[in-house]
């Protein structure tokens, strides 16, 4: 396992996939490294790509807003992604991209220990928990695994594009908060 460092670096210096060669950024992660809480998503767009900070464009924004209306705190959560590196367009990883980053996640989470994992978005869940999975149908659901809570649910983005999921994402992070509470013993203010 690496540590920070080597992580940052081995993560910047990455050519394994074509993704290294069209990035501006390496966006490795933000937020507190040893929190209880933990966000992977898809991938950077176009604003972490240009930051190197993942979830800063209008999908992060709206994380931001909602994990501020949940009065989670910045302290508590770190957010990572998938993928370390851009694909053009926005466009989903493929496959073999995913996998050359994978274990660049698998160390993320053995670092940061995390007590919950939130998957936002069908790629995160399938990297995560499966590769069949169908994020419309395990959503909202707690899954157990490897000493781990892990919370599917819908990606920031989709809220943008269908404003009809609101409800449902909100009614899983309140879920998360609340076993993340339970876990942790914070109380709710």
């Amino acid at each position: 396992m690496l540590d920070w460092e080597q992580l940052n670096s081995a993560c910047s210096n990455c050519q394994a996939c074509e993704l290294g060669r069209t990035r501006t950024n390496i966006v490795v992660g933000r937020g507190n490294v040893n929190a209880p809480l933990m966000f992977v998503g898809e991938g950077p767009g176009e604003q972490e790509d240009r930051q190197g900070l993942p979830f800063v464009g209008a999908a992060g924004q709206l994380l931001d807003t909602l994990l501020e209306a949940l009065m989670l705190k910045p302290d508590e959560y770190y957010i990572a992604n998938v993928v370390k590196c851009r694909p053009p367009n926005n466009r989903v990883p493929s496959d073999e991209e995913a996998e050359k980053c994978l274990p660049y996640l698998r160390n993320q989470v053995a670092l940061v220990r995390p007590q919950i994992l939130v998957c936002l978005g069908s790629t995160a869940a399938k990297y995560v928990i499966a590769r069949d999975i169908r994020i419309t149908q395990i959503r909202g659901q707690w899954i157990e695994r490897k000493g781990y809570w892990i919370m599917p649910t819908f990606h920031p983005a989709a809220l943008l594009r269908d404003q009809s999921k609101k409800t449902l994402l909100f009614r899983d992070m309140r879920e998360v908060r609340n076993k993340l509470h339970t876990i942790t013993g914070i109380k709710e203010n």
